[in-house]
């Protein structure tokens, strides 16, 4: 449950605001669904060498780019028409600025794609794709946690995704220490460990967005901006 401290949005004397509000949090929660659904099938695309799955989250990277453009349209139409104040207005802008970070979510999943469909066209990588497999799945329990702190404005479980993103950077480090001691190893592998590393890296970005709509579920829960603050900060914020 949400902690106790935070704030409750949608408790308007206007029934019309309400709905409004719900809606946007509904067409977010949407948005996020479908892009976790882009990284899980990208990964699986990739780790089972299937082109056509690949193709297919390539092709749905544009309902993801058309929801975010519907939801920002929604956004600004609730501020134009509500004047939003204090936490209503707090609701509104983060959810602008989190489905930018969703929509690239979304490009990350794209290049995963990408990538599987080169990878699987010449041959299974050597190596890395245990370490995808880890990371792609923390990751995308970070992702489903963070959207689940949003929807129930918990800023306990929002502050335990920021403190996952520093075990995810370590992952990533360490899968790119050992396929550049593979690449040197041999080099026929640098072509194959290269587009590999790539989606490390894509999915070490995922982490990070991740993070940074847990950042901005603090900041609606507890009206403070713990973006760019050492980890102390936020811990402090929540705790409150």
């Amino acid at each position: 449950m949400p902690d106790k401290k935070d704030h409750v949005y949608g408790d308007h004397i206007s029934a019309r605001f309400n709905d409004e509000l719900t809606e946007l949090k509904t067409q977010f929660l949407n948005m996020g669904g479908m892009v976790e659904s882009q990284v899980e099938r990208a990964i699986e695309a990739l780790t089972n060498n299937d082109s056509q799955l690949a193709e297919d989250v390539r092709q749905n990277d544009k309902k993801v780019d058309r929801m975010e453009m519907d939801l920002d349209e929604e956004a600004i139409l609730v501020i134009a028409r509500r004047q939003p104040a204090a936490r209503d207005l707090r609701l509104v802008i983060s959810v602008i600025k989190m489905v930018a970070d969703l929509e690239r979510v979304g490009d990350e999943a794209k290049k995963i794609a990408k990538m599987a469909i080169k990878l699987s066209e010449e041959g299974q990588a050597p190596q890395g794709y245990v370490e995808i497999r880890h990371i792609g799945q923390h990751v995308l329990s970070m992702l489903h946690d963070a959207l689940d702190a949003f929807a129930r404005l918990d800023s306990d479980q929002a502050l335990r995704v920021m403190k996952e993103d520093k075990q995810v950077d370590q992952e990533y480090q360490a899968a790119a220490r050992a396929l550049l001691t593979f690449m040197m190893e041999d080099a026929r592998n640098i072509s194959r460990c290269m587009m590999v590393m790539w989606v490390l890296r894509a999915l070490e970005r995922i982490g990070d967005h991740a993070c940074n709509i847990a950042e901005h579920v603090i900041f609606m829960a507890k009206g403070e901006d713990v973006r760019h603050s050492p980890m102390e900060d936020a811990e402090r914020v929540v705790g409150r």
